[in-house]
C-alpha cells in the first residue's frame, strides 16, 4: 500500500514540476482571456446579425458582460465592476426599454436583413481583422503583466472630480439629452 502511494506521490510531484516548468497557471489565465474575448466577438456578431432587435439588445448585454470579464481577467477590478454596473446593467436596460417603448406589431423581423452580399463582406472584413490580430499576437513579444495594479478607484475619483470635472459633467448632460430625445422619439410627434 505504501509503495503504491509512493508511486502516486511521485507521479503527482512530477506533474506539478512539469506544470511549473511550462507555466500552466499563466497559460490558463491566457486561455480564460481568449475564451471571453471570443465570446465577446461572438455576441457582438449576434448584435449585427440577429433579425429580432430584442435579441440583438440581449446579445449586446452579453457582449458587455464578456468585456467586463476581460477586465477582471487582467486584474482591472474597478473597470470590470464599472463595466458590469454601467454597461451591463444601466445601458442595456435603457436600450431594452427604448425598444419596448417603440410600438411594433411584429417584433419577429424588426431588424431587417441587409442581404447576402453585405453579410459576406462583413464576414470577410471580420476574418481579415481576426487574422491580423492573430498575426500580431503571434509575432509580437509578450511583456509580463505588472504584479500589482493597486487600488485605482481613489485615483480615478480624484481625477474625475478635480482635473476632469468639466468633461464629466458634459458627458452627464449629453446622456440626459440623449435619454430625453429617445423618450420624445418613442412617444411620437402625433401625441402632444
Amino acid at each position: 500500500m505504501n509503495e503504491a502511494l509512493g508511486q502516486v506521490h511521485g507521479l503527482v510531484g512530477w506533474a506539478f514540476s512539469l506544470a511549473e516548468t511550462y507555466e500552466v497557471p499563466s497559460l490558463i489565465g491566457a486561455g480564460v482571456f481568449f475564451l471571453f474575448a471570443g465570446l465577446a466577438l461572438l455576441f457582438a456578431c449576434g448584435v449585427v446579425f440577429f433579425r429580432n432587435v430584442v435579441h440583438s439588445a440581449l446579445s449586446l448585454t452579453a457582449a458587455f458582460i464578456c468585456v467586463a470579464c476581460l477586465y477582471l481577467s487582467i486584474d482591472a477590478d474597478f473597470m470590470g465592476a464599472v463595466q458590469i454596473l454601467v454597461y451591463g446593467g444601466a445601458v442595456a436596460v435603457l436600450i431594452v426599454m427604448a425598444i419596448m417603448l417603440t410600438r411594433r406589431d411584429d417584433m419577429a423581423h424588426s431588424n431587417p436583413s441587409r442581404g447576402l452580399f453585405r453579410h459576406a463582406a462583413a464576414a470577410a472584413v471580420t476574418g481579415l481583422f481576426l487574422l491580423g490580430m492573430a498575426a500580431v499576437a503571434v509575432l509580437s513579444p509578450f511583456r509580463p503583466a505588472p504584479q500589482s495594479l493597486g487600488d485605482a478607484a481613489p485615483g480615478l475619483a480624484d481625477l474625475m472630480l478635480t482635473h476632469y470635472v468639466l468633461p464629466f459633467e458634459v458627458a452627464a448632460v449629453l446622456l440626459l439629452m440623449a435619454m430625453i430625445g429617445a423618450i420624445v422619439l418613442a412617444k411620437g410627434a402625433d401625441e402632444s
